[in-house]
């Protein structure tokens, strides 16, 4: 779980647009983040288990 610090410092605009911290909208976890979902991949993983995530399917071969 991110501080309230961690997540204030990343909100603010950086200097440089690579120094850009994108972090998941439910925790605020910075790495194993997936964009296109806004979430991490624990979060993805407990959404998509549930069947929240529209369009998403468990794998099985």
């Amino acid at each position: 779980m991110a501080t309230q610090a961690q997540i204030a410092k990343s909100s603010r605009k950086p200097k440089f647009s690579t120094r850009i911290v994108r972090r998941c909208f439910r925790c605020g976890r910075k790495r194993g983040y997936i964009r296109e979902f806004n979430l991490c991949r624990i979060c993805f993983r407990e959404l998509a288990n549930q069947g929240l995530l529209p369009g998403v399917r468990k794998a099985s071969w």
